[in-house]
Formats: structure tokens, sequence, C-alpha cells
């Protein structure tokens, strides 16, 4: 993934841009065309580069897609009822998703109930969630009428295979690009923003979260009998601040790229960890998932808006239930979405956090959602509850050396990495924004020297060959 991303920041995305806005944009009305298609073959590319079998699964689902795109259109246009072609769309792309990602887990844990089973060794086509729920959300919205039905199989496969978001998000809902496949309007101005939203973006994944995973695998590999309380925890933070880190730093790439282009993607992250409640954290945290199932899952169920209380649970039930198996196949990830099920059943319900002081409900739910990672990270649960156990039972001591060497090396990464959780840069954003004459030129010179010096911070760390895990392997 290293030498991947090497490649695309220094070869692969100039060469695009140059061409989108060079020779595509002198061809008059067959520009956008040509642009389109620039991006699609570059796309494929892009994924090929890395999964050179798998490309061939992502095409046929976009023709699957596709078709039932065309099949959902010619029911509503006829006025016949779409249920049918509809839930065998969604039939299609999970059953998809199950082979390629769940059936070895499935087949493996019914080998360990006494079946006599073959399992199959399956790899996992890279991105795989990522793009079958956009697939999936082409078809819906085609049907809820939020969007176009394309009559192009290239203007599909465009938007399910689109390369700044393709491998890592976030998922971006038809309806919120579908005019601007054909329509939209690219601008300087949007091209100067989004260079500089993929800089911050490489700097967040590049300088915090992959020093920060050093210290978090470090801590989640040792055995649990060699884990002190202090380690525990400095590994649990520091996950918590890498994934954060990683994460958000790759949608704000996928963001600053989709607007290089034209393209207007949705804030996939809003500083959830300034959160004062687990419902507050989901509404700021992968805001992209959690508006997906909100709209196709929990909202045709329901929501909240239903007759009685027991269905409202059921419908939070499914939700979290499906939000922990589409995060991959492991009983972890089931539990870590059972864990924000219990947590937002008693916020709602039992009134959890109700009326504490506000810097109280930050801190308890700062605390819950630390431990929820806990699940998340480890690989299997008989690694998380040793963890979990060390975390609040000494058995290997209170503090090692461990700790005390991983803290004093890595204290600059982490006091930097707890100021970016907060909104300190758009508050000061906010207080500069009236300067006018030499105070404003003076703001923007210091920004575009940050810009700068982060571009070359981060191209050091690249070319060095530091740590850089990719934590998305299971998506």
């Amino acid at each position: 993934m290293l030498f991947s991303s090497s490649i695309f920041l220094f070869l692969f995305l100039p060469l695009m841009l140059l061409g989108y806005y060079g020779p595509c944009r002198l061809l008059g009305r067959w520009s956008r065309p040509a642009q389109n298609l620039l991006l699609l073959v570059g796309s494929l590319l892009f994924y090929a580069w890395g999964e050179p079998w798998f490309v061939l699964v992502m095409m046929a689902s976009i023709l699957v897609n596709y078709a039932f795109g065309l099949w959902v259109h010619a029911q509503k246009s006829r006025g016949k009822s779409t249920r049918v072609s509809v839930v065998l769309s969604v039939a299609s792309n999970l059953g998809l998703m199950f082979v390629f990602k769940y059936l070895t887990f499935v087949l493996g844990e019914l080998g360990r109930l006494g079946l006599s089973l073959t399992v199959p060794v399956i790899e996992l086509p890279l991105g795989i969630s990522f793009f079958t729920f956009q697939a999936m959300s082409y078809v819906l919205d085609v049907n809820r009428d939020r969007g176009q039905v394309q009559r192009n199989p290239l203007k599909v496969a465009l938007y399910i295979s689109f390369f700044p978001q393709l491998i890592a998000g976030p998922i971006v809902k038809y309806e919120t690009v579908a005019e601007e496949i054909d329509s939209r309007r690219e601008t300087w101005e949007d091209c100067s923003a989004g260079v500089c939203r993929f800089l911050v973006g490489l700097g967040k994944k590049v300088i915090l979260a992959n020093q920060l995973a050093v210290v978090a695998d470090f801590a989640y590999g040792l055995s649990p009998h060699a884990l002190s309380t202090g380690m525990a925890w400095l590994g649990s933070l520091c996950y918590t601040l890498q994934i954060y880190y990683d994460f958000s730093g790759y949608s704000d790439m996928a963001i600053g790229m989709g607007r290089m282009f034209g393209f207007h993607f949705l804030e996939n992250f809003n500083y959830p960890y300034i959160s004062r409640s687990v419902t507050e954290f989901w509404h700021r945290w992968h805001i992209s998932l959690s508006t997906w199932f909100r709209d196709y899952v929990y909202f045709p169920l329901g929501g909240s808006r239903v007759d009685r209380r027991w269905k409202h649970i059921r419908n939070l039930f499914v939700v979290w239930l499906l939000t922990g198996i589409w995060h991959g196949a492991a009983w972890t990830f089931l539990l870590w979405g059972l864990y924000y099920f219990a947590l937002q059943f008693l916020e709602k319900f039992c009134g959890l956090g109700r009326g504490w002081p506000k810097w109280t409900q930050w801190l308890f739910t700062f605390f819950l959602v630390n431990l929820g990672w806990v699940f998340f990270r480890a690989e299997q649960l008989s690694v998380a509850l040793p963890y979990l156990h060390a975390m609040f039972t000494p058995a290997a001591g209170v503090w090692d050396g461990y700790a005390s060497l991983f803290l004093t090396d890595n204290l600059p990464i982490l006091l930097a990495a707890v100021l970016g959780c907060a909104p300190l840069l758009p508050w000061l954003g906010a207080r500069t924004a009236h300067w006018k004459g030499g105070a404003a030129l003076a703001r923007d010179l210091c920004c575009s020297a940050a810009l700068l010096l982060l571009l070359v911070i981060s191209a050091s760390f690249i070319v060095k060959g530091t740590y850089n895990p990719f934590i998305y392997s299971n998506f």
C-alpha cells in the first residue's frame, strides 16, 4: 500500500488532473464525455493496480446494478410495483458481499459446531463493502426518485468505481452526485480548496495516524500477562486517535480529490471526539455510513415514528446489528455493534447521561467510545477481553518501561493528535474571516506556508518508508 500511495501521490493524481483540465477540455461538446471516460478508465486502473483480478468483480457488480436500475425504472414508468426488482437487487448485492466477505467465517463457525465442511480460502476484494453499498444506493435512489436512471452504463460505472472514495469511503449516495455526473461545474476555487483538503488528509494519515499505530499495534501485540495497565490505556488511546486520523484523513483526501474534479461529496467526520453522547458521536463519526443505514434501513422500518416502543427498539437493534456485521466477519465486530445498540438504548430509554454537567457528559462519552474501540481493534474476543481486563486490573503492574518509553517518544504526536480533535482550525478561521488588506494577505501566506510544510513532511515520511498500516482490509 505504501508504494501504491507514493505512485498515486506523485504520478497518478497529477496525470489525471493534467488530462482532465488539458486535452479533455479542448474537445468542445465532447469534453464532458471525455472527462468522464478519463475518470472511469483511471479509476479502474487505480483499483486494478492493487487488485488486478478483483476489478472484474467490481465490473460485474456495475453491470448487474446497471441492469437493475433499468428494470426498476421501467417498472415505475409502467405504474407497476418495483418490490420484486428492488428485493432481487438488494439480494444480489448482499449475496456478492456474503460470498467474498462472510462465507469463510460462517463455514468456519459451522465447523466449530461439529459439521464436516470444507472451508475455502477466499480473498477479500479491497473496498467491497464501500462499492457494494454505493451500487445498492444507485438502484434504491432510482426507485425513490432521488436520481435519474442512467441509460449509459459508463456513467453508472463512474459513480460506483470513482477512485477517490473507492477503497476507504466515504460512501457517496447516488442522489448526492447524480446531477454532477453530467452537469458539474469545475472552478479553480474548488480545485484549490480540494488540493488544500487533500494535503490536510494526507498529513493526518502519514504524520499522525501512522505514528500512533506503532504504539497501538505494540500494545495489542503484547501478551495479556505482560501488559501493564498504563500500557493498555496508552495503546487504547493511541488506537482511538489512530482510527480517527486514519479514517478522517482518507475521507479528507477523497473529498479533496472529488472537488478537484468538480464533485462535491458530503462530510464524513465532524470532530466526533467532542461529542457529549453516543448518539451525538454517531452524528459526527462516519456520517456517510450512519446516514446510509438511516435512509435505507432505519427510516423504511419506521425509525422512531412507530406506534410501539418495542418497534423503535427493534429498529435500533437491526441497524446496529447490521452496522457491526458490515465492518467485518468476526464476533468482535458483531459485539461492537451490539455494544452501541445497548448504549443508545440506555441513552434514549433510560436517560443515561441526561442532565449531567457538560464536561462529565463529554468525558463519559469518550470513555465509552474508547472502550468500544478495543473490541473493534482486537482480532478475536480472546484478545479483546484480556485487554479490557488489563486496563482495569494491574496484573502486570500499573506502569512499566514500555509505557514510559512510548509515552516519552510519542508525546509531541499525542499532544498534536489530542489538540486536533477539537475544532480549533474552524474557530480560528471564523475569527480571521473578516480580516482585510495586509492582515488577510499575511493570513493566506501563513496558511499556504503551513500546507507546503505539511506536504514536505508527509512526502518525507512516505519516501522514508515509515510504518504504514492499512486498517480497512476487513471492509
